[in-house]
C-alpha cells in the first residue's frame, strides 16, 4: 500500500504529464493546420473557395473548460451535456459519501484506537482519492469529446438522390 508521500509523488507526476500531452496537442494543432499553397505555374485548376468552419474547436473546449458540457451545447450535442453533469453529479456523491465515511473512521479510530476503523479509514481515503482521479479524466475527456465535436460538426454522410448510395462529405480547413 502506497503511502501518502508516494500518493502525492504519483498525482504530481500525473498531473505533469496530462499538461504536457495537452501541451503537445496544442502544438501539433499548429503544424497540422499549416497553410498549403499551390504552385501557380501547375496545370491544375486552383480551388479558390475558402471553407470556414461552422464551429470553433477551441471555443468549444474554452466552454466545456469553463462549464463541462457548455461546449456540447455549443456544438448542438444537446444530449451529451446533461450526461456529462450525471457524470460529474455521480462523482461528487460517491466524493462526498467517501469522504464522510473516511472522517467518520478516522475519529473512530482516534477515539478508540480499533485497527478496524483504521484498516477502513484507509479504504476510504483511497476510494475517494480514486474518484478525484476520475473527476479528472471525465473532465479532460469532456474537453477532448468538445473539440472533436467541434471539428467534426461539417462532416456529413449523405445519400445521393441519384444513385442511392452514401457519399461521404469532408471539408478541410486551411489557414
Amino acid at each position: 500500500m502506497m503511502n501518502l508521500k508516494e500518493y502525492l509523488n504519483y498525482l504530481k507526476l500525473l498531473i505533469k504529464h496530462i499538461i504536457s500531452f495537452a501541451l503537445l496537442i496544442l502544438l501539433m494543432q499548429n503544424f497540422i493546420f499549416a497553410q498549403q499553397t499551390q504552385p501557380d505555374d501547375s496545370d491544375e485548376p486552383r480551388n479558390d473557395s475558402l471553407f470556414v468552419m461552422t464551429k470553433s474547436p477551441m471555443g468549444a473546449v474554452l466552454r466545456s473548460a469553463i462549464l463541462p458540457g457548455w461546449g456540447q451545447i455549443y456544438n448542438e450535442s444537446y444530449l451529451k451535456a446533461p450526461i456529462i453533469w450525471g457524470i460529474f453529479g455521480g462523482l461528487a456523491a460517491g466524493w462526498i459519501n467517501n469522504n464522510n465515511k473516511y472522517k467518520e473512521n478516522r475519529d473512530l479510530f482516534i477515539q478508540t484506537g480499533i485497527e478496524q476503523f483504521r484498516t477502513l479509514r484507509g479504504f476510504y481515503r483511497d476510494q475517494r482519492d480514486l474518484i478525484s482521479i476520475y473527476v479528472g479524466l471525465t473532465y479532460l475527456l469532456n474537453l477532448i469529446d468538445a473539440y472533436v465535436d467541434a471539428q467534426l460538426f461539417d462532416f456529413s454522410v449523405e445519400e445521393n438522390q441519384i444513385t442511392n448510395q452514401t457519399q461521404l462529405s469532408i471539408r478541410i480547413r486551411l489557414n
